[in-house]
């Protein structure tokens, strides 16, 4: 108990000199501490009593110790928790797409390219380059690529082959070609108001949309759509404008698609299967990757319309306006597969693989 008299401080003295002492019966005075010289009060026995007694209790209430509230129980928790849906993968949306979403690859538009490392399967694009397809389905029938070979691999570009004739050393042909077709229309792109479109919803670099249609890669712009230089695309060879082919020197890409091309060269198919064939080859060492030498070269034994051969494997291609393709384009652009930390939310159109299968 603080006391201030006479401009001191007095402090109750600690321990037991703060509390009533008895001697004989008779309440002893406490005493207290002035400025550090111990000294009695003065006053009735029962008043010091009473005032000790309040100071005893005052002192036994500040000490009575707070007890601390204990936390409530945790909640029990459910006995199942609610699981988010695990993305399909591409693998699996590609699996579970329905007869309906797969178009038949017609039998006049499919070139089968023998090598002695196999054979390339090459699907044509009539609807884009009409007059080229044309052109090559003639060379194909009059035998022209038998004899013929690869003359040009060039790394992460292109492989390119030809026909005898085109074959710059290869041996003189036996026989000359039935067909030699002259330069043919320029068909480096098509009105884009009568043709099918999806629409890719990403930006693209090269044109003012992306997108597909009817199972191809293609890009559009001003009224007018192209196929484009992805991976596995065939184009026709030519020289120097005017210049624009006659379908007798075709190319496929190999490589990180070179759309600056686009708008530039015919593209009148892809290789559906069999590109790994060419893909090993050695790589040219003349400029633009040519063989320097015949020897060099890859030879093509025989070139056939799937039409033309008798039970040809029938292919499908998965329709790109299809439930199916668009999922497959959500999920390419989103990929959540364990091993990625960061879905990109975008994808090239070149870099959208659209499928293809056997049928039987």
């Amino acid at each position: 108990m603080v006391k201030h008299e006479r401009g001191l401080t007095s402090i109750p003295a600690a321990g037991v000199d703060a509390l009533t002492m008895r001697r004989g019966g008779q309440i002893a005075p406490s005493s207290v501490l002035t400025n550090g010289v111990r000294r009695e009060e003065k006053g009735p026995a029962a008043w010091r009593y009473f005032r000790q007694l309040w100071n005893f209790i005052a002192l036994g209430i500040c000490a009575v110790p707070v007890i601390a509230q204990s936390p409530p129980p945790p909640l029990p928790l459910p006995t199942s928790l609610p699981v988010s849906p695990k993305p399909a993968t591409l693998v699996e949306i590609e699996a579970g797409a329905p007869p309906a979403a797969w178009r038949a690859i017609r039998p006049e538009n499919l070139i089968l390219l023998d090598t002695a490392r196999g054979t390339l399967t090459i699907e044509l694009a009539p609807d884009f380059a009409p007059s080229h397809v044309a052109a090559i389905r003639a060379l194909v029938r009059a035998g022209a690529f038998t004899g013929g070979a690869v003359t040009r691999v060039q790394d992460n570009y292109v492989v390119q082959w030809g026909t005898r004739a085109a074959a710059a050393d290869a041996a003189p042909p036996t026989t000359p070609p039935a067909v030699s077709p002259p330069e043919l229309p320029p068909e480096y792109e098509r009105p884009a108001a009568a043709m099918a479109f999806t629409p890719l919803p990403y930006r693209d670099a090269y044109a003012a949309e992306a997108g597909f249609s009817d199972g191809w890669p293609v890009a559009r712009e001003a009224g007018s759509a192209w196929l484009v230089h992805c991976y596995a695309m065939v184009g026709a060879g030519r020289n120097e404008p005017p210049s624009t082919g006659d379908g007798s020197e075709l190319y496929a890409v190999t490589g990180h698609a070179p759309r600056h091309l686009d708008r530039n060269m015919a593209v009148v198919g892809r290789v559906i299967d069999g590109l790994p064939n060419v893909t090993a080859l050695p790589r040219g060492t003349e400029a633009l990757g040519f063989y320097k030498t015949a020897a060099e070269r890859l030879p093509i034994t025989g070139a056939r319309l799937a039409s033309d051969v008798a039970n040809a494997v029938r292919w499908q291609v998965l329709r790109t306006d299809s439930a199916t393709f668009a999922a497959l384009i959500t999920a390419r652009a989103n990929r959540r597969e364990p091993f990625f930390l960061r879905p990109a939310a975008a994808v090239d159109v070149c870099n959208v693989k659209i499928p293809v299968r056997r049928a039987d």
